[in-house]
């Protein structure tokens, strides 16, 4: 029979119940839900008397916290998580990792954390298998300190993850002052209805974490319909009573050679120049640039051939089109609407970036279904670099401009010359288009077929002058083209100009489109081949 012991017999029993062990550890699983796979474990206090039997956490810490005794126990129970570890290894059981809780009057003990360490080295446990858990509340009033013994829990290797997340009421200051690896979050949000202000607070927080490139575990997961929801929004990562309650070092032992293992994929390392805080922060040069002033921009993760989005402009949902809203287009699979042949393209521009470090792009076509405007096909020209990476997971940034509207132009110049193919073969007549603000250029296929242009041209037309497809003689000439065709000074622009080595005659004419604030936005150009006396009714209407 169990019997809630008072404060004094807790007291006189507390020395009794570390050497005979009735302080004793609990493991409780954390799962991946994708997977069902175990991807760790928490290391939780209890306390059996062998009178009074079972006591309740929330009778017997606050005691011992009150008594500056928290200390020596959270010690014993790192002590034997080091212990069933090292048994473990030493029966070649590969274990999992598992987190230990750091309460905030260890924090303030100035020698805690070389004390958790010489236990490490005592038991030789790979650092890998040990995480520490700091609470939310822990950090409360004293910033500094904390901030300092996780800096030294890094330089000893352990991952910090921040327990109860959301249960205190200065959260999101916490989360951006304090270097915590993984974020474990409240359930006591979704208490009740799955939805409402609640799930939305959690969903903030999961994309907020994302961003930040930190994963996140929902603890206190009770239902399937919790851990769907938590998956649905990108936390994957849960722990409770759904998959298992805290149990003993023997069944735990059990699920580990039972359940099958995999690594927490760990927080992005941003290059140099990047700083996701500043990203996350609205008044920062980098948002400001991010949301106003590059474009249709997005940022995503990519792993083994998948990407999740996190973040996107509202650039990025104008080229997108079809009325969507952001979250639409952030809960939305980027490979979805591919067919095979354009997910082997985008994911064959995405490994060349990893490979070259640099910007590389290209076109894809994705059939886009919104719940205002139906399902569309469209053409989406990408252009994408690296910006943080782990050992198996990248973070791109991308920018992104559909191209719908041009390749169906280019579409129908196809099937036209499919109907009317000897016609055009000796027609001779090119296509490209040029976007006269950046200087991109897109050739039609005869261009890159025949006079071997490559499939984009940045800083049009200086590549065509250096490789002679425009002579060096007439360089001055187009170069002016270009820049009354930038300034909007005329609609359009037309001459004989002599194309390639060859200096072979063409009759050269482009057509300006303007945007709604009549503003230069594309030119649109062809080449005809001149036939045989235009040369001269050219020179006459001069």
């Amino acid at each position: 029979m169990n019997k809630a012991m008072t404060e004094q017999e807790l007291l006189d029993s507390f020395d009794d119940a570390i050497k005979f062990g009735h302080i004793f550890v609990t493991y409780q699983p954390k799962i991946n839900h994708s997977t069902g796979r175990m991807i760790g474990a928490e290391a939780l206090m209890r306390w059996t008397h062998p009178e009074f039997g079972m006591q309740y956490p929330s009778d017997f810490i606050p005691v011992l916290e009150k008594n500056d005794l928290i200390y020596r126990a959270d010690l014993a129970v790192f002590e034997a998580v080091c212990s069933f570890l090292r048994r473990c290894l030493n029966v070649r059981i590969t274990p999992v990792p598992v987190s230990v809780n750091m309460s905030r009057y260890d924090i303030y003990r100035k020698n805690y954390v070389e004390e958790i360490e010489k236990l490490r080295k005592k038991y030789d446990i790979p650092v890998k298998y040990l995480h520490v858990e700091v609470t939310e509340t822990s950090a409360i009033g004293g910033m500094e300190l904390v901030s300092s013994v996780l800096k030294q829990l890094h330089e000893y290797g352990y991952i910090v993850e921040m327990d109860d997340f959301g249960s205190g009421y200065s959260s999101l200051n916490i989360l951006k002052d304090l270097a915590v690896d993984v974020i474990k979050l409240d359930m006591r949000f979704l208490s009740g209805d799955i939805g409402g202000r609640g799930g939305t607070i959690i969903n903030a927080v999961v994309q907020m974490a994302k961003w930040l490139g930190t994963p996140v575990i929902a603890e206190g997961v009770e239902t399937v319909e919790q851990a769907d929801y938590m998956k649905s929004i990108g936390c994957k990562y849960i722990q409770g009573y759904l998959y298992s309650k805290p149990v003993t070092e023997d069944i735990f032992l059990q699920k580990i050679q039972k359940l099958e293992h995999e690594p927490m994929i760990p927080a992005l390392d941003l290059i140099s120049a990047m700083d996701a805080g500043k990203f996350w922060d609205p008044s920062s040069m980098e948002t400001l640039i991010f949301n106003n002033f590059v474009g249709g921009a997005v940022i995503f993760t990519y792993h083994d051939g998948n990407a999740e989005i996190l973040r996107v402009n509202k650039k990025y949902v104008r080229e997108i089109g079809m009325n969507m809203i952001e979250q639409e287009i952030i809960d939305t699979d980027p490979f979805i609407g591919m067919d095979e042949h354009n997910k082997r393209i985008y994911r064959d521009t995405l490994e060349r970036a990893i490979n070259s470090n640099d910007e590389e792009s290209c076109e894809t076509w994705r059939t886009v279904c919104s719940k205002t405007c139906g399902e569309d096909r469209i053409c989406i020209c990408s252009y994408v670099r690296v910006i943080g990476k782990t050992d198996n997971q990248y973070l791109f940034y991308s920018m992104i401009h559909n191209v719908t509207a041009e390749k169906t132009r280019f579409t129908e110049l196809y099937e036209s010359e499919r109907r009317f193919r000897f016609a055009s073969e000796h027609a001779n007549v090119y296509a490209w288009e040029v976007d006269v603000v950046t200087r991109v250029m897109h050739p039609c296929f005869r261009c890159v077929r025949d006079l071997n242009v490559p499939p984009v041209v940045h800083n049009y037309p200086e590549p065509l002058i250096e490789n002679g497809v425009f002579p060096p003689d007439y360089a001055d000439m187009y170069r002016d083209w270009m820049n009354r065709l930038e300034k909007g000074e005329m609609d359009t622009i037309e001459g004989i100009i002599p194309l390639t080595v060859g200096r072979i005659p063409f009759h050269v004419r482009y057509t300006l489109e303007r945007d709604e604030n009549g503003n230069p936005l594309k030119a649109y150009g062809s080449a005809t081949l001149v036939v045989d006396g235009e040369d001269e009714n050219e020179e006459n209407k001069k």
